[in-house]
């Protein structure tokens, strides 16, 4: 199975000297580095016009257009989807692959949640815009969602970074196009009201990347959604949205360390808490992993800022578990820790992550050190990028050799259930996603050039192209799922009864 970059020229190959100096940097000033790796940045160069490099974005249009860049993925040479899955389960924990494999045949959208590895290989074989960004890596819908801010406000935005890298912005569009067409389907929901919710989509992000196009860089940094007060450029929330997005943030302020130390953990005859044993999601672990994991979250406090660490010095350790998550993240080695601080009314959980290598490694360009080395370093340095309200607790370490990855397991996080959407909520949501991810893009990527590619308000070619592109992905996707099923009922692959 060949997974190599492509040879196809970008369209900044293809483009004159004038448009790279205007574009090119959008992906060159990237540069995943600690602050400490800028001895001295230099503030006397002005950078070009915002309105010369979405001169430049629009020409780059006519290299690749939007119905070439939205080109049917290729099916006739293409990768054993079920040999990229396999491929992916290696340095996994074993005895959790089958639980995976059982969580991602339950349904083509959990299928779609699970191959990443999938979409990334057939990402690779499209062509390119040519402008990069940092990109989420896997920004379906169910990674975006609610958690709450140190001013304890709850925030809708990108919840999951594992997949975290730099590459082309339109493959996070993609994936979220696909991802909304796949669980609309799920829920029986039409091929009309499907392409109306991906064409909203893509205007929502469009709209969003317009607007920011000329503002500055703080002004893009500080732009938050709060749940109470959603504002999309474009479109007004209805009352149908209004009532889902109600009834999620008071679920959402609900979930805090008291109350999952409610659910997850008990009391011990000495009057201490443990957690509850809960098999095959959570389950104990032996003195020594608990001892590693303890020594990692010591080191962990390292990539913390002095004042959360100080702060973080007042809580201790009284147990460790090991903790099943999500659905691609099934196999990989996760631990939750309860910490106290004042009394044991003070509960802290901290999830303790393993970060692999994201799926689109082998067809982007590596990562610069310390980041292209440490894969905890780069979930984390990531998040913070794109995210608009950050974790406070955020940071990396390292168990037994394996690079990880710490944050907050309850902070009022919740979700939008895409159950619940249909007709003109599962559009409001489609745009707020597309206008959400746009701000994440616009963070670290240039606003204007992109802005340039997409075309305005009243250009929606891309549009168009992205519906076609995700009901046709939508298909593969299916029959890549049938094979996955068949695959199982054959022997090939193991499936856990337990989900």
């Amino acid at each position: 199975m060949d997974l190599k970059m492509p040879d196809a020229p970008s369209p900044i190959d293809r483009a004159s000297e004038d448009e790279r100096s205007f574009v090119q940097p959008a992906s060159d000033s990237v540069v995943l580095a600690p602050a400490e790796a800028y001895p001295r940045i230099d503030l006397r160069a002005p950078g070009e016009p915002w309105s010369k490099r979405r001169a430049a974005g629009k020409r780059l249009r006519q290299a690749v257009s939007h119905v070439e860049l939205c080109r049917p993925v290729s099916t006739g040479d293409r990768p054993d989807p079920v040999s990229l899955i396999e491929a992916s389960n290696r340095g996994r924990q074993a005895r959790l692959v089958p639980l995976r494999t059982a969580r991602m045949a339950q349904s083509p959208f959990a299928f779609l949640r699970g191959a990443a590895p999938v979409m990334a290989s057939d990402l690779s074989r499209a062509p390119r815009s040519g402008i990069d960004v940092v990109i989420d890596g896997d920004a379906h819908i169910s990674n975006f969602g609610l958690f709450g801010t140190p001013q304890r406000d709850v925030v809708l935005d990108l919840n999951d970074f594992d997949e975290v890298t730099i590459g082309p912005w339109e493959w996070d569009l993609k994936r979220l196009v696909a991802s909304l067409n796949v669980a609309a389907r799920d829920e029986g929901i039409g091929k009309g009201e499907r392409r109306r919710a991906a064409t909203g989509c893509v205007a929502g992000y469009r709209r969003a990347m317009t607007e920011l196009a000329p503002q500055g860089p703080i002004d893009v940094w500080h732009r938050a959604a709060r749940a109470d007060n959603l504002d999309f450029e474009g479109i007004e929330i209805d009352a149908e949205s209004q009532a889902v997005l109600r009834k999620a943030v008071e679920k959402a302020r609900k979930r805090n360390n008291q109350s999952l130390l409610q659910k997850v953990g008990e009391r011990q005859v000495d009057g201490g808490w443990r957690f509850r044993e809960d098999p095959p999601i959570l389950t104990p672990v032996d003195d020594e992993t608990r001892e590693a994991v303890i020594t990692g979250l010591e080191h962990y406090a390292e990539s913390l800022s002095r004042e959360r660490r100080f702060m973080l010095s007042r809580y201790h350790v009284v147990d460790v578990a090991h903790r099943v998550v999500g659905v691609g993240s099934v196999g990989t080695r996760a631990y939750v820790a309860l910490l106290f601080g004042n009394s044991d009314q003070d509960a802290l959980f901290l999830q303790v992550k393993e970060a692999i290598r994201p799926s689109l490694a082998p067809f982007v360009a590596d990562l610069p050190e310390p980041y292209g080395s440490h894969e905890g370093a780069r979930v984390v340095y990531g998040q913070r990028l794109l995210q608009a309200v950050g974790d406070p607790l955020l940071g990396w370490t390292t168990i037994d050799e394996r690079p990880y990855y710490v944050r907050q397991m309850k902070n009022m996080k919740g979700e939008i259930p895409h159950s619940l959407l249909a007709g003109r909520s599962l559009v409001f949501f489609a745009w707020g996603y597309g206008a959400l991810l746009a701000r994440a893009h616009a963070r670290t990527g240039d606003a204007a050039a992109i802005s340039g590619y997409l075309g305005g308000p009243e250009t929606h070619s891309l549009d168009e192209a992205l519906a076609d592109w995700a009901e046709d992905y939508a298909d593969v996707n299916a029959a890549d799922h049938a094979a996955f099923v068949a695959a199982i009922a054959a022997g090939r692959i193991e499936a856990s009864r337990e989900t």
